[in-house]
């Protein structure tokens, strides 16, 4: 599994396709606007990646490196080529470094088997309640459940995420 690294928008023919299956993969509100999306592209801290196997682009991985942990923003898999384990091998290469990320609360069967997908791969749900800050103006935050590897955070270590989702990943979202 490689990681390749967009840093513009404008300079990668597989750009425009991966920012295809981001918004085929994400519901809106959980989205980043366009503009958004590509002013990021040249933060150092943030990483749009593009996962290949062998060459082929299989998925992406959206993070923020904030030092002490790494921050999967959003993560994702080409539809048709989903249960091939290219998710776990991504995570496996994530998971090198203690990692946050955020799923929806297991109430259906998606998000259920979502969880379980994260906890087989290593990461352990915290008992932090955690609401997302909204991307769009107007729009209000949403519930989200934090998973983390290689083990559950402290409350410090939570307050120290927070933090930096507040203060450096949403800071110039609208």
């Amino acid at each position: 599994m490689e990681f390749e690294r967009v840093t513009t928008a404008s300079h990668h023919p597989l750009y425009q396709d991966a920012l295809a299956l981001y918004r085929a993969s994400f519901p809106p509100h959980e989205q980043r606007e366009a503009a958004s999306q590509q002013a990021i592209l040249g933060n150092e801290a943030y990483h749009f990646d593009l996962l290949l196997d062998a060459g082929e682009w299989v998925g992406e991985a959206l993070y923020w490196d904030a030092g002490d942990f790494l921050y999967l923003e959003h993560f994702c898999i080409r539809p048709e080529l989903r249960n091939r384990r290219y998710g776990q091998k991504a995570l496996e290469v994530l998971c090198r470094r203690p990692l946050i990320l955020e799923i929806d609360p297991p109430v259906d069967e998606i998000s259920i088997r979502r969880k379980g997908f994260y906890e087989r791969c290593g990461l352990a749900v915290n008992p932090y309640p955690h609401v997302h800050p909204p991307y769009h103006a107007g729009n209000r935050g949403h519930d989200l459940v934090l998973m983390t590897a290689p083990r559950q955070i402290t409350s410090q270590e939570f307050d120290e995420f927070t933090r930096f989702l507040r203060g450096v990943v949403m800071k110039d979202v609208y």
